[in-house]
């Protein structure tokens, strides 16, 4: 069981915005500073303070970890944070014009509710973003899968499967669902956030994997920087602007 109020300093320091998946979140959501904005599962607030800054709309982001939002808190003070729960989200009936999470379906001991939440907290017409990792994401991880190959298992059991998302996120009553790659290559050049475990998957794996896998970083790492990629699935939908109830 992975602690985050222990990790919020470490998430602070080590995690950083997937430059593509918040191109495609602005681009995707359509969103206007009139808008209102929710992200789900924030943690340190990297993505709703980054989504805030390019699109000055109004934004509020939700974690279940008291020390992640205060870190949050810290960086963005003119975004409204609250400490809650994805499967009870405490907003009024269609409020929000775009709700997204990243990296939060897998952490969920059950995605019905939160998809039936976000559902009844959009406008009509609002839209949600899933942004997730695919089995083919997991096991190409570099240079996570790479070093560290026991995280494979550990996250392929924890993250919904591509199908799963899209037939739950349908049956809430989204529609027009659609699936985004985005991807991008560096160079690794400091690995203090694998050192740290930055990472949820690598407290999952045993000690000795962790170590063997960091001892292989570390020596790869004197002779040079180290390729690396990071890649994202995004699933958009949209809350139908009528519904009928049968």
């Amino acid at each position: 069981m992975v602690n985050y109020d222990e990790l919020a300093q470490d998430y602070q320091r080590h995690r950083q915005v997937h430059p593509e998946v918040l191109k495609q979140l602005i681009a995707t959501s359509e969103v206007r500073r009139d808008s209102t904005v929710l992200e789900v599962g924030c943690g340190t607030g990297n993505y709703i303070h980054a989504f805030h800054s390019a699109t000055d709309a109004k934004s509020w982001g939700v974690d279940a970890s008291e020390q992640m939002l205060t870190q949050a808190k810290h960086q963005s003070p003119d975004i409204v944070f609250s400490q809650g729960l994805a499967s009870s989200l405490q907003f009024g009936e269609a409020f929000f014009d775009f709700v997204f999470s990243v990296d939060l379906v897998q952490h969920l001991e059950d995605i019905i509710p939160y998809f039936s939440e976000v559902f009844r907290i959009l406008k009509p017409g609002g839209r949600i973003c899933t942004v997730t990792d695919s089995e083919e994401i997991i096991r190409t991880r570099r240079p996570l899968a790479f070093y560290f190959p026991d995280t494979i298992t550990v996250d392929i059991e924890r993250y919904p499967s591509l199908l799963v998302l899209r037939k739950r996120m349908g049956d809430a009553g989204f529609q027009n669902i659609k699936q985004i790659q985005a991807e991008f290559s560096y160079e690794l050049r400091d690995i203090e956030a694998y050192r740290t475990k930055a990472f949820s998957c690598l407290h999952l794996i045993s000690p000795e994997a962790f170590q063997a896998g960091l001892t292989r970083l570390e020596g790869d790492l004197a002779q040079g920087p180290i390729p690396a990629n990071s890649r994202y699935v995004l699933l958009f939908g949209h809350k139908p602007t009528q519904i009928v109830y049968l």
